[in-house]
């Protein structure tokens, strides 16, 4: 049996997800209350039986790297690892990543391939529920050497996509990574739809290799649309939820669709997402009145209206607060003792939020009011930022009390 070895690509800068990446890489970003997006395919690789899964980092990559660490232990028996590949430089290479494809040329070494492997590649940035078994078994019977996960989009999506021509049989005979016209991908329609790449790839070990040989350094841009031309490639249909969480929109609509009475993906069904083990106390739900909403393990929430809203780790919230359409993550502890700042920890007693992101280990004082009042698309505030209309408190924020954003 073929050994199937999945690599996990660690993102870019994130500066579309800023403030968010600030201090942290995208999928180091905190999703659904508890879990960090680097959960969500790690989890798909262990549950469908891929054991060799390596992550490859750059940017920003301390609070992933301690996550991984702290998260993903195994017993000398199960042969499984979770192994971080951090960006190096080397007598061969000297330069960082320029690109997933680069990135990946520069781990081969650390793979100690055989020869006679598959290689998933995936990002770390999704938000799907897959089986790989299926896509892996999907490409053995194909024949292929190269199969890449596709969707199903409307044209008016196209411009951010990798947008594949098929045949009738799902060989890929064209490819156009992010076409600025639609002139670029004349006769790719599809049945009414156009087919985008979900980032989910799988290579034969010696094709890999016999693809990174050049100086390529982009997947989507270069090394697909030229391997088409020379190794088979096939398309490989799947028609589950999938979410690109690339900007503060998408990251902040996939959170809200999470506390939907019926989710498209849920933390619940469709099997188990793992993350790190924190042994807190259940959430304690003193008064109020809570709705569409995941609160997560450690929170107190005293005398609160809390609606359509995502409250992470230890989130403290104080009497009378209204949240909102709000993703609030919680903090990394808990204060004990004397504190320095006279705000503490959490949400204060009064305050209203909605349509907002607020970051770990923000303090929030009483009668405060983050509604982006001023009806701003995208502002740097001092303490804040907005972006699509979404206000953003940053990782360990502090707003006073009484203040209006």
């Amino acid at each position: 049996m073929k050994k199937t070895i999945s690599l996990i690509l660690g993102g870019g800068q994130g500066k579309r997800l800023f403030p968010l990446t600030e201090y942290r890489s995208k999928p180091a970003v905190p999703i659904g209350g508890k879990y960090r997006l680097i959960d969500i395919p790690i989890s798909h690789c262990l549950r469908s039986g891929i054991k060799d899964i390596y992550v490859l980092t750059q940017f920003n990559s301390e609070s992933l790297n301690n996550h991984i660490n702290n998260t993903y232990r195994f017993d000398y028996f199960s042969r499984a690892f979770v192994r971080i590949l951090a960006a190096e430089q080397t007598l061969e290479h000297t330069d960082w990543y320029e690109g997933t494809a680069d990135a990946v040329r520069k781990s081969m070494a650390h793979l100690n391939l055989k020869g006679n492997e598959e290689i998933l590649i995936l990002s770390g940035d999704h938000l799907y529920n897959m089986d790989y078994r299926e896509i892996v078994s999907y490409h053995r019977r194909t024949g292929a050497d190269i199969t890449v996960s596709v969707i199903p989009i409307k044209e008016y999506e196209v411009k951010e996509f990798g947008i594949l021509k098929l045949s009738k049989n799902n060989r890929i005979i064209g490819f156009k990574e992010k076409p600025k016209k639609m002139s670029e991908i004349k006769g790719f329609r599809r049945q009414g739809s156009y087919m985008a790449s979900m980032g989910v790839y799988i290579f034969n070990a010696r094709v890999l290799t016999n693809v990174l040989e050049g100086n390529d350094v982009d997947f989507g841009h270069e090394i697909i649309p030229h391997s088409i031309k020379t190794f088979k490639a096939f398309a490989y249909p799947f028609n589950g939820y999938w979410r690109d969480i690339g900007t503060i929109k998408s990251f902040y609509e996939a959170n809200m669709e999470l506390a939907a009475y019926k989710p498209h993906f849920s933390f619940f069904y469709g099997g188990a997402i793992f993350s790190r083990p924190r042994f807190l106390p259940p959430a304690c739900l003193l008064d109020g009145n809570i709705a569409r909403s995941i609160i997560a393990e450690g929170s107190v929430i005293k005398d609160a209206d809390i609606k359509n809203s995502i409250i992470g780790l230890r989130t403290m919230i104080g009497n009378g607060c209204k949240v909102n359409r709000a993703i609030v993550m919680g903090a990394d502890y808990y204060e004990e003792g004397s504190v320095k700042s006279s705000i503490k920890l959490g949400i204060g007693d009064g305050t209203v939020i909605d349509t907002a992101i607020v970051d770990k280990n923000a303090r929030i004082g009483k009668n405060v009011i983050i509604k982006n009042l001023k009806n701003l698309k995208n502002f740097d505030g001092q303490g804040y930022f907005i972006r699509d209309g979404i206000v953003i408190i940053p990782k360990n924020g502090l707003v006073k009390d009484g203040n209006k954003i």
